[in-house]
């Protein structure tokens, strides 16, 4: 099994384009808040099963990345109940966000992750994260790599 440090390199691989980069860090939140906001909508006891297995998928990597996912869709949740739209609003969100995604990738020369191992669909929020994290803490991924190894 891959430690959180060969999840997020091997991510990395396909995102060295700063284009392709500014994409994804705009477009993977975005479609996580989609997907989240549209499953809401249709069950929220469904939504809070997909939040806590993702959430146990984060926990095996590595317990601050546990925390900082936590707090992020414990945002988008109330986020969600607070913005007045309707699950059509996160259709539209999420194609569009895929879209720029696949121009990303366009741009990058790069095949998307998730077409070579899916669990990089849950990966792309956790390199988001990595990233928006590094640059307010600067021991964060002294402390990632510390733990994975």
């Amino acid at each position: 099994m891959r430690n959180l440090q060969q999840w997020l390199d091997e991510y990395s691989e396909s995102h060295r384009n700063l284009t392709n980069k500014r994409i994804h860090w705009l477009c993977v939140p975005a479609i996580l808040f989609s997907i989240v906001g549209f499953s809401w909508h249709l069950s929220t006891v469904m939504t809070i099963v997909l939040i806590a297995l993702t959430l146990l998928f984060y926990a095996r990597l590595s317990l601050p990345l546990l925390m900082a996912m936590s707090v992020l869709m414990l945002l988008m949740v109330l986020l969600i109940n607070w913005l007045p739209v309707g699950s059509g609003f996160f259709v539209g969100l999420f194609v569009v966000a895929w879209i720029g995604q696949f121009y990303g990738h366009k741009v990058e020369g790069k095949k998307p992750s998730f077409f070579k191992d899916l669990q990089f669909l849950l990966i792309g929020p956790a390199w988001c994260m990595d990233a928006a994290i590094s640059k307010f803490l600067p021991n964060w991924r002294k402390r990632l790599v510390e733990q994975t190894a």
